[in-house]
């Protein structure tokens, strides 16, 4: 089975430690912990009908960094990025698209994944107000909440995907 290495990238407080806890252990603990550096999990991605089995080698970044994290010796090898926001906090989506356009600056032809969590804060019938940056044509966003685990597994298992369609 090959193994990728995929950045989890976002400010801090978005959810990105909450989202790799449940994606790896199926867990979610209230109970804030902020991440200092780097935690590294180690997390298998089925094979399908189109795609062999896949490691993904997530590193949690602390959200510290900003836009200084593609410098950084943690981005070396890594063949994507889920870039995480808040929907609770509208100005982590401005910060998502500049992580994004980021990443595809500094690493052409990598794949991202773009995510839009704490679905589970949003009101009944709320809608998401995007930035003019992510509201262009072919930008897809991931809708999840690591609080009740919806669409973390498609996050991953399409992140996956666009891996093996760039054979990186």
């Amino acid at each position: 089975m090959i193994a990728r290495k995929v950045m989890l990238l976002g400010e801090i407080g978005v959810g990105k430690s909450s989202i790799v806890q449940r994606l790896v252990f199926d867990r979610f603990d209230m109970q804030y912990k902020p991440t200092i550096g780097v935690d590294v999990y180690r997390y298998e991605v089925p094979a399908t009908a189109t795609r062999p089995g896949m490691v993904l080698i997530v590193w949690d970044t602390d959200g510290n960094f900003g836009e200084l994290i593609f410098r950084h010796v943690y981005m070396r090898e890594a063949a994507a990025a889920v870039i995480v926001a808040d929907v609770s906090r509208p100005q982590t989506l401005e910060t998502l698209a500049a992580l994004e356009q980021g990443f595809r600056e500094a690493f052409p032809g990598r794949a991202t994944s773009l995510v839009v969590n704490k679905l589970d804060l949003l009101a009944q019938g709320d809608e998401i107000i995007l930035p003019e940056a992510l509201a262009r044509p072919g930008i897809h966003l991931h809708r999840t909440s690591a609080k009740t685990g919806s669409n973390i597994g498609t996050v991953f298992a399409d992140t996956a995907d666009a891996i093996d369609r760039r054979r990186l």
